[in-house]
């Protein structure tokens, strides 16, 4: 049955399609603070008008070992075009490389960095550099990047971080170095993602998304 609206009158069907996110609902959950959140609402803010409402992307924190469960439990309740990912970073999290195996064996998608998300964000100023290969380093360092290219400080929790990667730093670049260092490691055998750093697969999220908006604008 259709709907109505406060006048009364009936609304066709036809009306609701352009409210259906055809273009994926993403469910995004992840154990940090605010970097990762900040940085997928800005991806998501960015994207032009005629997307806002073809792309659906939530991100919700939890504990580190509630990730795949909470993810799972999004899932079961919007299936529908629903595309789960868990983004966390390596840092100190003892059980990093079993949490990957069992999300991908529940059909979610992982995107990981090592040693932290940071080394993701070093990318799109052209490089991803092999020796920052703990969490403390790779934030101070990428934070004293940060500043030179951009004149403002490094605020893990700054909505703005994604405006100002992308302002001053090139995201096409930024996915094909990340991609050429995770193929780098595969090729040579390395596939344990504990043991693959600096390295991240949060590109493939940010790709995904991206794809889909240059694919429909040609349509």
């Amino acid at each position: 049955m259709a709907r109505a609206d406060r006048t009364g009158k009936r609304i066709p069907r036809s009306a609701f399609k352009n409210r259906i996110p055809d273009l994926g609902r993403y469910f995004i959950y992840t154990d940090a603070d605010e970097t990762e959140e900040k940085y997928m609402y800005g991806l998501r803010d960015s994207l032009p008008k005629e997307f806002q409402g073809r792309i659906v992307i939530k991100v919700s924190k939890t504990k580190t070992e509630k990730l795949i469960e909470a993810c799972s439990e999004q899932v079961s309740l919007q299936p529908q075009y629903c595309e789960p990912w868990i983004v966390f970073d390596r840092d100190e999290v003892p059980n990093f490389d079993r949490i990957i195996r069992d999300a991908e064996r529940y059909g979610i998608h992982v995107g990981w960095s090592n040693p932290c998300i940071e080394i993701w964000f070093d990318a799109y100023f052209g490089t991803m550099h092999a020796d920052w290969l703990t969490s403390p380093v790779c934030c101070q360092r990428f934070g004293d990047i940060f500043e030179k290219r951009t004149g403002q400080e490094y605020i893990k929790s700054n909505p703005q971080n994604y405006n100002l990667l992308t302002r001053f730093g090139d995201e096409n670049t930024a996915i094909k170095i990340a991609e050429k260092r995770l193929q780098h490691y595969l090729s040579n055998g390395q596939t344990t993602p504990s043991k693959m750093c600096p390295c991240t697969t949060l590109h493939h999220l940010v790709g995904e998304i991206l794809r889909k908006t240059v694919l429909s604008k040609n349509d």
